[in-house]
């Protein structure tokens, strides 16, 4: 028999307080919390669709409002949190593959996908601009 003494001190459910942070389990929250960014993201971008069918007018007033510092900030953030998202599923699909499964493939797709992300948001916003 177990000590009673010992197992009533154990919590019932670990908690997030319980744990030492690690890169991987950041990445994993930092994953669902973009994921919870991109409805938010996806409410601008249908605005913007529908001020483009409501009339120049209207489309010229959101363009405005989205080309202000404020509103850039907003979609470069949205960019970011768009292609994380993604690379984070793409990581998430090659563990549904069957690989990566190790520590260091584990802590390597996860730096992976933060770089990655950062890296392709300020190229892709580069590039914007040059063609702009």
């Amino acid at each position: 028999m177990s000590d009673v003494g010992t197992r009533n001190s154990r919590p019932l459910s670990p908690h997030l307080q319980i744990y030492k942070p690690i890169f991987t389990m950041v990445m994993s929250i930092v994953h669902r919390i973009t994921g919870c960014a991109l409805y938010f993201g996806t409410i601008l971008m249908v605005w913007w669709l529908v001020a483009a069918a409501a009339g120049p007018d209207y489309f010229n007033f959101v363009n405005d409002l989205y080309g202000s510092i404020l509103g850039r900030l907003v979609l470069f953030g949205f960019t970011w949190a768009l292609l994380h998202h993604m690379l984070g599923g793409m990581r998430h699909f090659i563990w549904d593959m069957g690989y990566g499964f190790g520590p260091e493939a584990r802590e390597w797709l996860a730096r992976a996908t933060l770089i990655g992300s950062v890296s392709l948001t300020i190229l892709l916003w580069v590039v914007g601009y040059a063609v702009r």
